[in-house]
């Protein structure tokens, strides 16, 4: 039985830059983004992609409390309706103080993670860039 090489490293890496790179033209060419990109906004985050990220981090990062949050006031207006007037507010206030204690320690943790990235991008790329560069012997 011939043994099958596994296929190169390259060719892999190549594959996968293909079809990114067809991801990415896909994502460049919806009308919502190209709308979003002429917004002075979208300007502004296109001048500076690590602001860019950071808030990107920070929005996937935040979704979840907040949707918690979200939830936990539902909850807390159906109890309301039953009886409970004057504990809503407390319980309300107190959990919004909670969900701003939880984004301020998310924000920083999404400029921590948005710089790591950054770094771990830069070095990649640096690395790929001298694995894979045409070499003159």
């Amino acid at each position: 039985m011939a043994k099958e090489e596994p296929p190169s490293a390259s060719k892999d890496l190549q594959e996968l830059q293909r079809k990114l790179s067809l991801l990415i033209e896909s994502f460049q060419n919806n009308a919502k983004v190209i709308a979003f990109l002429k917004s002075p906004v979208g300007q502004y985050l296109d001048r500076h992609p690590f602001l860019a990220l950071t808030v990107l981090v920070f929005v996937i990062l935040s979704a979840i409390p907040v949707g918690f949050f979200l939830l936990f006031v539902v909850l807390t207006f159906l109890a309301a309706l039953v009886g409970v007037i004057l504990l809503e507010g407390l319980v309300i206030s107190v959990g919004g103080l909670s969900l701003l204690c939880i984004l301020c320690a998310l924000s920083c943790v999404a400029l921590a993670m948005s710089g790591t990235i950054m770094v771990s991008y830069m070095l990649a790329s640096s690395l790929f860039n001298y694995w894979f560069s045409p070499r003159i012997c």
